[in-house]
Order: C-alpha cells, then sequence, then structure tokens
C-alpha cells in the first residue's frame, strides 16, 4: 500500500496523520508513506523525527484585511497555491499512491486538489468542531469525509455523507501508566504533577501569565510542574526568569522549549493545562486527563472555544477564558483542583467517557478500503 499524507502548520495537523501511518504501517508493514508539509513548518521537523520522508510545498494563508497589503498578500498566496498544486502533482505522479489523505493545515488544499483532478482517492479528517477554510473549500471534491465530533455535520453540504470518526491517536499514548512514567520523568509518585501547554508554536499571553505565576511560586513545592514555552519564546522566557532571579528549581518547575515526548508527559500528569486544539483533546480522553483549557483566541470562527465547552458540558474539563484572569487566580484555580482528588477523579471519567478508542482503527478501514477498492477496479 503506498500513500501519501497531507498536513501542516502545526502539530494538532501533523500528530494525526502520524497516528494514521503507525497504525497502518502495524498492519500493513510493507507499506510505503509520503508526507507533504508546508515549507518552513513544524512538520518538517517532526516527520523525519518519526522515520518518514517528507517532501515541502511553499503555501500561504489568506488575509481577511481589504486593505491593499491584504489584497497583495492574497495575490501572492494565490500564486503560491498555483505553483504547488503544480508541484503536488509531479510529486503525486512519480509516487503513484493508492490514497491521499489530508489532516489539516492549508498545505491541504494544493495536495488533495491535485489528487483529485488526477482521480485517486482522497480522504480528508476534520478534527475540529468547527471545520476550518481548507476543509469546507475542499469538501466537494472528497471521496471521503472523516470528521472528529458529530457536531460538525451541520457545516457540511451533505452531513449524511460525512463519517464521524472520532481524532486518531498514536499508539504511544498507550504505552505509559501515571506511575511509571512519573518514575521515567524522575518525577516523585506522591506528588501532583501539572503539565502546561499551550500549543507547539506557544503562547505569547500565557507564557506571561505563568512566568508571573512562577515567580508567586517560588519557594513553595506543592507540586510539580513542566511549562512548555514554544521555540518563538523559550530564549525570552529563560531571560525574564533570570531577571527575577527565579531558578527552576525554586519552584518545582521544569520549563521545556518543547514537549517532544507528549505521550510520557501527558501519562504522568494528574492535571493538564492546554488550548483546545481537536488533536490535544482527543490525546486528553483518550487517556482520561483532567484539563484546564484556555481557549486560544486567534483561531478562526473561535472553533477553539467551541471545541472545550464540548468537554466543559461533559464534566471533564475547567474552561477559563484568556483576558478574563491573572496569574493569582490561575494559581488558585490549579491548587483547588490538585487538592480535590474526588473532582480530579470525576473529571478523569467524564473524559474518558468523550474517547472513541478506536478512532484510529476506523479512519484506518476507511483508507484501506477506499484504496483497496481503487486498486481492484
Amino acid at each position: 500500500m503506498k500513500l501519501i499524507l497531507a498536513c501542516g502548520g502545526t502539530a494538532g495537523h501533523v500528530n494525526p496523520a502520524l497516528a494514521i501511518a503507525g497504525r497502518i504501517k502495524e498492519l500493513l508493514p510493507d507499506s510505503e508513506f509520503l508526507f507533504i508539509g508546508a515549507e518552513g513548518k513544524m512538520e518538517m521537523e517532526l516527520v523525519p523525527r518519526e522515520g518518514y520522508k517528507i517532501e515541502a510545498l511553499k503555501v500561504t494563508n489568506l488575509s481577511r484585511s481589504k486593505s491593499f497589503s491584504g489584497i497583495k498578500h492574497n495575490i501572492e498566496s494565490l500564486r503560491n497555491v498555483m505553483a504547488a498544486t503544480s508541484k503536488a502533482k509531479k510529486l503525486i505522479k512519480e509516487f503513484k499512491p493508492d490514497a491521499v489523505i489530508g489532516t489539516g493545515g492549508y498545505v491541504c488544499y494544493p495536495v488533495l486538489k491535485a489528487a483529485a483532478s488526477l482521480h485517486v482517492p482522497t480522504l480528508i479528517h476534520e478534527s475540529n468542531a468547527v471545520p476550518g477554510l481548507t476543509t469546507k473549500m475542499l469538501a466537494k471534491n472528497m471521496d471521503r469525509i472523516m470528521l472528529g465530533f458529530e457536531e460538525s455535520r451541520q457545516y457540511y453540504p451533505d452531513p449524511e455523507a460525512c463519517q464521524v470518526t472520532g481524532t486518531p491517536v498514536r499508539g504511544d499514548f498507550a504505552l505509559y501508566t501515571k506511575n511509571s512514567a512519573k518514575a521515567e520523568l524522575g518525577f516523585p509518585i506522591d506528588k501532583p504533577l501539572v503539565v502546561s501547554v499551550w500549543g507547539s508554536l506557544g503562547a505569547g499571553h500565557m507564557n506571561d501569565v505563568v512566568g508571573k505565576m512562577l515567580v508567586k511560586m517560588k519557594g513553595q513545592h506543592d507540586f510539580n510542574m513542566i511549562h512548555s514555552v514554544g521555540k518563538m519564546y523559550y530564549e525570552d522566557f529563560c531571560d525574564n526568569m533570570s531577571a527575577r532571579n527565579l531558578r527552576p528549581a525554586d519552584c518545582s518547575v521544569d520549563v521545556r522549549e518543547y514537549i517532544y515526548d507528549m505521550p510520557r508527559v501527558m501519562a504522568a500528569a494528574d492535571l493538564i493545562m492546554c488550548r483546545a486544539g481537536a488533536s490535544t483533546l482527543a490525546e486528553l480522553c483518550y487517556m482520561g486527563k483532567p484539563v484546564l483549557i484556555v481557549p486560544s483566541p486567534n483561531v478562526t470562527n473561535n472553533h477553539q472555544e467551541k471545541n472545550a465547552r464540548v468537554l466543559e458540558k461533559a464534566g471533564g474539563a475547567v474552561v477559563m477564558l484568556e483576558g478574563e484572569f491573572d496569574e493569582d487566580v490561575l494559581l488558585e484555580k490549579i491548587r483547588s483542583l490538585i487538592n480535590d482528588q474526588q473532582k480530579l477523579e470525576q473529571m478523569s471519567l467524564a473524559m474518558r467517557s468523550l474517547a472513541v478508542p478506536k478512532a484510529t482503527d476506523q479512519i484506518c478501514d476507511t483508507i484501506l478500503e477506499l484504496a483497496r477498492k481503487n486498486k481492484n477496479s
């Protein structure tokens, strides 16, 4: 089986594609994969780390501004799409895939558009409760549309044609228990661990709030913490800690640029603080992790808050909106949660109730069924 996977921009788009490739590799060890990503984006680092080949296309986003600079940017983006579609066609013809799958990001548009024009079976997976612009633009050209949320159906011209699968989760998330993960990370089993991660690229506002919160935590060691800063902010964050005469050991925090061993870190956590990207939420549900969510306000159609409210309604998440709290409120909320074991257990059960454990298998079955049908036709 030969498959092309298009994904890009954030880990939330890349990880589902890696989950799909990993599971199909388990089922069909002789399968071949080619990933296609966006030039200069994090998939160009994450995908090769997992042992897969990736090709880059130059793609840029669309500006919603009607200013001269916005119009100029969109003209350039259109040129990039045309060139990227042409290059995608060449890659598809050379690789000869049995199917092409997109899991999100602007790069999906030229790749899946090219595949459809070449009559290669095409599938797209939308993780978010509200579909992105790329998914909506491609919907009519896809052989299969797979959704992470039932609530997403309403946004498509033919809701019944959409298949609700849940969001794929990498097999590595099943490898650890909380105690084994804490032991491997060097944290005591009997002390709460809070993981703070604000998207693969980081978040300036939340880094500022967490940085000020660490000052309040100096000399207090009632819980351990891992804080992922994001590559864009790591150097400044460390400089700010130094300027405040604050060492990580002073407040029991492990400051990281990026969490590469996310399955292990998530497994070890007693509470996770994060954004509301659909891929991350699927992983948290799969692991049954209590979560404090601060949705990103900088996304189209406010889809992160809509994702978060689904979990909040079920009782698995506490949702706080950015700009409506400070470091004191955040620290108080963390402590109130980690000191209420019954509440954490209830949240954990609620998260597990939302999980779709067979999501990856269901998605892979759909892909392989379509690919085999095409090969035999």
